[in-house]
């Protein structure tokens, strides 16, 4: 089930596209993400119920589940982290979450207290620190959320997107890297337009991580984007970018009739 994005033997990523039913009467597809170094991991981006059974199975492979660190959280959707509950049992794992949303988290558990383990995230970000590793929570705010996060890999060279990036394809077409980004640009327009607040934000991102050096974006659904040309097209789509609160009129704040 697993695809992998990286491994240098000490270091592993490994990416989930095909854990949700997508079908035409199912859910919305969605990517999870694992990353191991040295023995520690963490889960970006886990998903609901529906996901758990198969990244139990597939970390297993690694270390126990008892042993997982962290889930990193982009933002607090269902489709992010409703199974948040299942994996406090399993395991021992804090979740790291955006300030904004550390209160909300505790509605999708038992009611049990388990304040100390949601770490929130200051809106600047913040370096966590995984086996020998240093991953980076990049702001992402109004991105589409909030108080939203990225998590850039500099092991892996990988950028996690969370929903900038998305497109909703079957998860078949989900698994493999964007060959013709034109093509896929149309995919991921309407999306945007509706979900990413406005060009302003687009264009502070872009001059954010055109900082760190990328070999693969990777959002939390549909395609990733893989090399040079291709995370150098995205980043550029994104920065011309008009969305949100820019295509807003009077006509969109009407009294229905």
């Amino acid at each position: 089930m697993a695809v992998e994005l990286f491994n240098d033997g000490k270091h592993i990523v490994h990416a989930f596209y095909d854990l949700v039913d997508d079908s035409a009467a199912g859910a919305v597809q969605s990517n999870q993400f694992l990353v191991v170094d040295d023995g520690h991991g963490a889960l970006i981006d886990p998903g609901g119920n529906m996901t758990y059974t198969g990244l139990l199975m597939d970390m297993q492979k690694y270390f126990s589940s008892k042993d997982l660190d962290y889930i990193l959280a982009s933002h607090p959707d269902p489709d992010i982290i409703a199974s948040v509950n299942k994996w406090f049992v399993a395991s021992h794992c804090k979740v790291m979450i955006s300030n904004l949303w550390t209160r909300f988290v505790p509605h999708f558990t038992t009611g049990r207290d388990i304040s100390g383990r949601i770490l929130g995230i200051p809106d600047q970000g913040s370096v966590i620190r995984l086996g020998n590793c240093q991953l980076l929570a990049l702001p992402a705010h109004f991105m589409h959320s909030e108080g939203n996060f990225q998590f850039y890999d500099p092991v892996a060279k990988i950028l996690f997107s969370g929903d900038l990036g998305a497109s909703i394809l079957p998860h078949e077409i989900a698994a493999e890297p964007v060959s013709d980004f034109a093509s896929h640009a149309r995919q991921m327009e309407g999306f945007h337009r509706r979900y990413i607040v406005s060009r302003k934000v687009c264009r502070f991102w872009a001059n954010m991580v055109r900082q760190l050096d990328i070999e693969q974006i990777v959002p939390q659904h549909g395609a990733r984007f893989v090399g040079a040309k291709a995370v150098g097209d995205f980043i550029a789509w994104v920065e011309g970018m008009e969305c949100g609160v820019d295509l807003v009129t009077q006509e969109h704040y009407r009294l229905p009739t």
